[in-house]
């Protein structure tokens, strides 16, 4: 059943499992655990629909390169998958046995223990199982780009479509507006004994529960531990530790324009590295994409009126001298869009202010950056992409400078794919969590979703988030066996 906690304070005694964030990963975790006489509680800190006195404590700051938190996440029942665009890729297995060429190890655990959750998760967003990832262009000549295999979701909107389930589901309680403040830890037992939520108006109560998830995203799942007083007393979040620490986005980066050459057509091509490229080069893997311009686009409330301007300038060759507040592209300019891995780096982090939000918890701060082994992967990519793109005849690459030469600043945006905050690894010197997603130090705290992502690979992270979910349920589901801690 699905209440709302600024008017229904009904919380049980206590709970199987409590899963904190209501987005993709929370609400497959609850549907997986619920049932079969388990109580598990799903909180989701917004209400059904966006508001600003949710979408508020997304407000994070950012220095080095901006990630645009709150404009990119969205803080209600269903997540960010609200507004998602639906593209799926999963890793593949050189994911998991391939090393970033960085400090950093990779993946602790084998391809084969999320591969086997695939068709489970191609359901989940409504993909059909036996339809393999799909490729709409052919390969570039040589060995270094692949055709992109990717499908697109309709796209699946978590709360909308597994409304009737989240209402009706036997043991299930979803609450909304009822956002987790507070992870009480106890020294003495190495558990969470409670955790602390609250409405909007400030009024809070302790939850109790033999197992609790973060599945808030990958800031706010860093924020919710390092806001953590007893944890940080425990020794399980310590200055020196990893929680927050390297954040990694995908890069978008702008690498430059295309000239097709005629007969070529006008479809869009998607390219992706082989695993060829990743070894020769030493360096990340990427998606690049080949499109055609054919409008100008404009979004928001003025809309009507940049379009107008914006095809106005277009139409007198003017788009060089005038600089908009948004980068737009003209109809017929040959656009290079790319989604290119980065590496672990503990100096892209997540931190907390000393000023505190609405509910009193710290607020967060993320700073992102690249490094050199960033550089050299984007750099490794936009040459070899040039080359290949000539050499297949298809037409000619022209470059931005700060693609080739370092020395100038690098224009990227982000994706709003955030992974890495509380790393998957063997110990605690490399990472927030072990092979099963549980906090180091912590007997009954997991974490859900891309923060838990070791490295970031090219693909979009929904499908393998749903997969470690999937995972994560199976074990958690092996851990509540009957007499095994379940609550009578």
């Amino acid at each position: 059943m699905i209440k709302d906690y600024q008017s229904q304070k009904e919380l049980r005694d206590s709970y199987d499992v409590c899963i904190i964030g209501a987005g993709p990963a929370g609400i497959t975790l609850a549907l997986r655990l619920a049932g079969n006489g388990r109580r598990v509680l799903l909180l989701e800190g917004g209400g059904h629909e966006y508001s600003q006195n949710s979408q508020s404590l997304y407000q994070c700051p950012s220095t080095g390169l901006d990630v645009y938190a709150a404009a990119t996440r969205l803080r209600y029942l269903g997540g960010t998958s609200n507004h998602w665009a639906g593209r799926c890729r999963p890793f593949e297995a050189s994911d998991f046995s391939v090393g970033p060429p960085v400090h950093w190890p990779g993946w602790p655990i084998a391809f084969s223990e999320i591969e086997r959750h695939l068709p489970q998760a191609m359901a989940i967003v409504d993909l059909p199982a036996d339809t393999g990832f799909k490729t709409t262009n052919a390969s570039l000549d040589g060995t270094d780009f692949e055709a992109d295999r990717f499908l697109l979701s309709p796209p699946t909107r978590f709360a909308q479509k597994y409304a009737k389930e989240l209402n009706e589901t036997e043991g299930l309680d979803v609450f909304i507006n009822c956002n987790c403040v507070d992870l009480e830890f106890d020294r003495d037992t190495g558990r969470i004994a409670t955790i602390v939520v609250s409405d909007y108006e400030l009024h809070r109560e302790r939850v109790t529960a033999r197992h609790f998830i973060l599945a808030t995203g990958a800031i706010e799942n860093a924020r919710q531990l390092l806001n953590s007083e007893s944890l940080v007393a425990g020794g399980i979040v310590t200055q020196e530790g990893l929680v927050g620490k390297c954040f990694m986005e995908h890069l978008n980066v702008q690498l430059g324009t295309f000239i097709l050459k005629e007969g070529q057509g006008t479809d869009a091509r998607e390219y992706f590295t082989t695993d060829a490229f990743v070894k020769e080069y030493q360096a990340g893997k990427g998606n690049v994409s080949a499109s055609l311009v054919s409008e100008v686009r404009a979004y928001g409330r003025m809309a009507a009126i940049k379009s107008f301007f914006e095809n106005l300038i277009c139409e007198v060759g003017g788009e060089q001298k005038i600089e908009f507040i948004t980068k737009f592209d003209c109809p017929g300019d040959g656009v290079i869009g790319t989604l290119i891995e980065q590496f672990p780096n503990p100096d892209s982090r997540v931190s907390l202010l000393a000023e505190r939000d609405a509910l009193g918890m710290r607020k967060a701060t993320v700073h992102w950056e690249l490094s050199p082994a960033d550089r050299h992967t984007v750099k490794c990519i936009g040459m070899e992409m040039a080359k290949c793109f000539a050499e297949s005849g298809l037409g000619f690459v022209r470059l931005e400078e700060c693609v080739y030469d370092e020395s100038v600043p690098l224009k990227v945006n982000p994706h709003a794919h955030h992974m890495g905050t509380t790393r998957m690894a063997t110990t605690p010197e490399f990472g927030v969590v072990d092979e099963n997603c549980k906090v180091f130090g912590v007997e009954n705290l997991y974490v859900a979703g891309s923060s838990v992502f070791a490295t970031g690979g090219a693909s979009n992270p929904t499908m393998p988030l749903l997969q470690l979910a999937l995972r994560l349920a199976d074990y958690l589901n092996h851990q509540l066996e009957p007499g095994v801690g379940r609550y009578s």
